[in-house]
């Protein structure tokens, strides 16, 4: 029904519209789709990635390519931000551009590694460079611009990740036949997630037993045989860089464990007997230093002579009674009485007829002391 309407329409519309005003109507209808094409304005025609990651010290260029309409007739207007992740906060700005003139802003430590990547930005060409990337340049950045009426802009995120470090090889086991073991693989840096590989890089590839997990770098072997000797590989790698290293894996034949028995046995007997031949020099050299201390308390030193004695005379004896305070000693065949005042007596005679005796004053002699 509806198609049989339009159908006169269109016929009534023919019959009453003469040719020249049809071809009219075309060309105006064609200027004004041109209009609208044109009225579009400013566009960006850059076509990269909208995320790129890049390692730590590279550098990166950020594509921002334009191409302005005919109708955009204002002063070019270019400006890098960095969007803030926080949508109520207020985007960074880093660079500008406008009337022929660079402008820097923001935080200088950013900024510092930026430069536009085209000698004239006015060109058509607005990228950025960033000569060295490090971990604070990681954001989404935004690429607007400006030339009135026209505007268009382009956020493109930015992620730098570290290269993983060379990593280190190990096994833990004791690499014997018929024993448990397993090949260890860790790297010290770099930006997760990390990826752990083994191979094998002699006689073929691993076998199937041998389990290995991707994420902490292990390689199991339950049950160690010469078929899994070996040079192994081990590579580590991200995003952005892989590193690696080698380990050459053995399969050594256990030892004899009944001579392991026998050796432990004689090795215990021999630590007794070493033992016992030291207590016995110990308890030897002790009885003997005890005997030596006690012969040496029992034997008499003799230094000296003792000095000959002489009779005491009953007069000498009455005397020394009468007087407690006179010493008497024998000076050849002559008696000394010293007093305690200092005084020396020499008596010229007695009654019992002796020859007279001659007192001298008492020497000390440094050896025997007084004589007495």
């Amino acid at each position: 029904m509806l198609r049989k309407s339009c159908s006169r329409l269109r016929s009534a519309f023919s019959l009453s519209c003469p040719p020249w005003l049809s071809v009219f109507l075309l060309c105006s209808a064609g200027l004004m789709s041109t209009e609208l094409k044109c009225a579009r304005g400013m566009q960006l025609t850059s076509t990269g990635p909208q995320t790129i990651q890049k390692a730590e010290g590279e550098s990166v260029i950020l594509g921002c390519t334009y191409t302005p309409s005919p109708l955009d007739t204002g002063d070019l207007d270019i400006e890098w931000s960095v969007v803030s992740p926080d949508s109520t906060q207020k985007d960074q700005m880093l660079m500008s551009y406008s009337s022929g003139t660079r402008y820097v802003h923001g935080n200088p430590a950013l900024a510092k590694e930026l430069s536009f990547a085209a000698p004239d930005p006015s060109m058509g060409d607005a990228s950025i460079s960033i000569s060295v990337l490090s971990p604070a340049h990681s954001a989404t950045y935004q690429c607007k611009v400006k030339k009135s009426p026209g505007v268009d802009m382009r956020k493109v995120s930015l992620v730098v990740l570290a290269k993983p470090s060379v990593p280190k090889c190990w096994v833990e086991g004791g690499e014997l036949v018929g024993e448990a073991l397993s090949l260890h693989c860790k790297s010290a840096k770099g930006s997760t997630p990390l990826k752990y590989t083994w191979r094998r890089e002699s006689a073929g590839p691993i076998p199937a037993a041998a389990t290995q997990n991707s994420v902490t770098g292990e390689l199991k072997i339950s049950n160690h045989s010469q078929s899994f000797a070996g040079f192994y590989l081990c590579e580590v790698n991200n995003a952005v860089g892989a590193e690696h290293c080698r380990i050459n894996l053995k399969a050594n034949k256990p030892p004899n464990r009944a001579a392991m028995i026998v050796g432990t046995i004689v090795g215990s007997l021999l630590l007794i007997l070493i033992l016992l031949v030291f207590i016995g020099l110990l308890y030897w050299k002790l009885s003997n230093r005890l005997r030596f201390e006690k012969e040496f308390s029992n034997d008499i030193r003799e230094d000296a002579p003792p000095p000959e004695s002489r009779p005491v005379s009953r007069h000498t004896s009455r005397s020394a009674s009468q007087h407690p305070q006179v010493t008497y000693c024998p000076v050849g065949s002559a008696e000394v009485s010293s007093l305690s005042d200092g005084h020396t007596h020499t008596p010229s005679s007695n009654s019992h007829g002796h020859t007279p005796l001659k007192y001298a004053p008492v020497e000390y002699d440094s050896k025997y002391g007084y004589a007495v």
